[in-house]
C-alpha cells in the first residue's frame, strides 16, 4: 500500500509475536468447490469481461486463468461445516479484533497458473497463513497486513495459486490541522502493466501487440486473448477516440474526480480509440451532462497530484 511505513523493529510488539505464531498454519482446509469447472459460468465471465477469446468456446474450451479463484468461492452461504476456512485463520482475526484492528481492505493478490482448467474439472484446495508483516502505519491507519496462499487442485493435479493479502487496521482518528486536498486513488501497478505506466510517465499511450498475430490489446494482459502467443511488443496510440460509452457519478461524492473539488457529478467514459481498443477515462474541457456516445475527444495526460500522472481526454463543447 502506497504511504505505509513500519513501526520501528526495536519497539516492543507482543501482539506481533502472537501473530506470527500462527505463518505456516492453515487458513483453510480440505476446501471443494461448490460446482465443477463449467461452461455456462465461463461464459458469464467472458461476456462480462467483454473478452471473446475462442479458447473460451466449444468443445475444447478452457475456462480463463484468472477464473482460478471463483471455483474456490462458497458464496454467501460458505463451504460445509469442517471444510473451507479453518479455525486457525478465525483465531488469528479474533486477535486483531480483540485489539482493536477491526477494518479490512484486501490490497492485492498474485496467481500463478500450473495448468488450464476445463469444464468437468472438479476444484479441491487448500490455504496456508504464508506471513504477517510487523505493525505499519497506513494513511488509512495503523495495522497488519496479512498473506494467504491458496493451492487450488483440478481432479487431484495442481492447477494454481493464489496468494492474497489483506490489510487488518485500526482506522486513523486524528485529522490532520490542515485538510490536505483530495487524492484519486493510487493504480496497482504490477508485473504486467508496469511498461502501461512507464509510457504515461513519458506521456505515451502504449498498447500491447501480439507479435505472433498482430493482435491489439487493452488493458495489458500477460498473452493475447486471440492466439495465446505470449510474446508481445507495443504501439503508441495516436490519441484520436471517441465516446463509445459512460456513466454519470452522482453517488458518492469524490471530490478528486471533480474539477470544481465539490465532489461532482462527473462522467466516466469508455473511450474507443482509433486503433480499436478501448480504455476508461475522463472526459475534460465540457461539462459531464454533455458527454455523449460517439463525441470525438483527443488524449491529454493530467496531472492529478505531484505523484499522479493519467491520461484523460479532452473535447469541445461543440464535439
Amino acid at each position: 500500500m502506497p504511504g505505509d511505513r513500519a513501526v520501528r523493529a526495536d519497539v516492543p510488539d507482543p501482539l506481533y509475536d502472537r501473530l506470527t505464531s500462527y505463518a505456516g498454519r492453515p487458513a483453510a482446509t480440505a476446501g471443494t468447490g461448490k460446482d465443477p469447472v463449467n461452461a455456462p459460468m465461463i461464459r458469464h465471465w467472458c461476456e462480462a469481461m467483454g473478452d471473446a477469446s475462442a479458447a473460451y468456446r466449444g468443445p475444447d474450451a478452457v475456462a480463463p486463468p484468472t477464473m482460478l479463484q471463483a471455483w474456490t468461492m462458497g458464496g454467501l452461504t460458505g463451504h460445509p461445516h469442517g471444510t473451507g476456512r479453518s479455525a486457525a485463520y478465525d483465531e488469528l482475526l479474533g486477535l486483531l479484533d480483540g485489539a482493536g484492528y477491526t477494518s479490512v481492505v484486501a490490497t492485492d493478490c498474485e496467481q500463478v497458473y500450473l495448468r488450464p482448467l476445463r469444464p468437468g474439472d472438479l476444484i479441491t484446495f487448500d490455504a496456508v497463513i504464508e506471513s504477517v508483516s510487523r505493525r505499519k502505519t497506513t494513511k488509512l491507519g495503523t495495522g497488519y497486513f496479512v498473506t494467504t496462499r491458496m493451492d487450488v487442485r483440478a481432479d487431484g493435479e495442481p492447477a494454481g495459486t493464489h496468494r492474497f493479502r489483506i490489510l487488518r487496521y485500526r482506522p486513523a482518528q486524528q485529522k490532520p490541522a490542515k485538510p490536505e486536498p483530495p487524492l484519486r486513488p493510487r493504480p496497482v501497478i504490477n508485473r504486467d502493466n508496469a511498461g502501461f505506466w512507464a509510457g504515461v510517465a513519458e506521456h505515451r499511450l502504449l498498447i500491447q501487440r501480439c507479435t505472433g498475430c498482430a493482435t491489439l490489446r487493452f488493458p495489458w494482459l500477460p498473452g493475447c486473448n486471440a492466439c495465446a502467443g505470449q510474446e508481445w511488443d507495443t504501439v503508441e496510440a495516436g490519441g484520436e477516440g471517441t465516446v463509445f460509452s459512460h456513466v454519470v457519478m452522482h453517488h458518492p461524492s469524490f471530490p478528486a474526480f471533480d474539477p470544481s473539488g465539490e465532489g461532482g457529478p462527473y462522467a466516466v467514459a469508455l473511450i474507443e480509440l482509433a486503433e480499436g481498443v478501448r480504455i476508461v477515462g475522463n472526459v475534460v474541457g465540457v461539462p459531464y451532462d454533455k458527454v455523449r456516445v460517439g463525441l470525438p475527444v483527443r488524449l491529454e495526460f493530467l496531472r492529478a497530484d505531484p505523484d499522479l500522472e493519467l491520461p484523460v481526454f479532452r473535447a469541445s463543447e461543440g464535439g
